[in-house]
């Protein structure tokens, strides 16, 4: 049995990957707002600030096989009336928490036998939307944070990224609101549908496992096609 620590486990993408893993491995997971509801013994949940300057991580156990860091933001504004304050604010969110966590399991990570590491952007990253200067610019730094550390890890450790379009979890909320507004964003992408939670925690629990020993460093579109198709 394996061991994952999931930050941000208790809804969205987070909770599909920890209900995934933990029908053969142990999730330790962490929630701010939404505390956990699964009644599953593999998973156990834990409250986490990612924001708080010191983090505490002595739940984890001694060797850990893989990290994953949820968390994330989307605040489409118009640039112009965005303060340098919300951007900094984003970072601390979206990279800052995601660096902090890093650097507090790297000895845990370093004892197990092929740990990996994923982590989140987005397609608008690649594409460039409207209103998308805050989450495009912290989810660039996470791109660019993957292909850094992927390289100063390797051989031991393996880092990769996802950057899916949309999906169906609470954080899409306000974009998803309606079914107007779910037919209209589904309609954007060239599979025609909006994404699920467990669409992109599959391809979470393909990176941390043994199938992709031979994957690091990548940025993995699960986006409907948006990225690279036009129809």
């Amino acid at each position: 049995m394996k061991n994952y620590f999931i930050v941000g486990h208790s809804s969205g993408i987070g909770k599909a990957l920890s209900e995934k893993l933990a029908t053969q491995d142990k999730v330790y997971g962490t929630y701010y707002k939404n505390p956990s509801t699964s009644d599953n013994p593999h998973i156990t949940a834990h409250y986490l600030n990612v924001l708080d300057e010191q983090i505490e991580v002595s739940f984890l156990p001694e060797v850990l096989d893989g990290l994953v860091y949820c968390p994330g933001a989307i605040n489409l504004k118009p640039f112009a009336r965005l303060k340098e304050e919300d951007f900094i604010n984003d970072f601390k969110l979206q990279v800052g928490g995601a660096i902090k966590l890093i650097q507090a399991c790297l000895p845990n990570l370093k004892k197990a036998e092929k740990p990996a590491i994923v982590l989140f952007s987005t397609v608008a990253v690649q594409m460039g939307f409207n209103f998308h200067s805050l989450v495009s610019s912290s989810k660039g730094a996470i791109e660019g944070l993957t292909k850094a550390l992927a390289a100063e890890f390797a051989p031991k450790i393996r880092v990769n990224c996802i950057a899916p379009s949309i999906t169906h979890t609470p954080l899409a909320q306000s974009l998803l609101s309606t079914p107007e507004k779910i037919e209209a964003n589904a309609q954007r992408h060239p599979l025609k549908k909006i994404g699920s939670p467990e669409d992109v925690a599959s391809m979470a629990a393909y990176l941390l496992g043994d199938e992709s020993a031979w994957v690091s460093g990548q940025i993995f579109r699960v986006d409907g096609g948006m990225s690279s198709i036009r129809i």
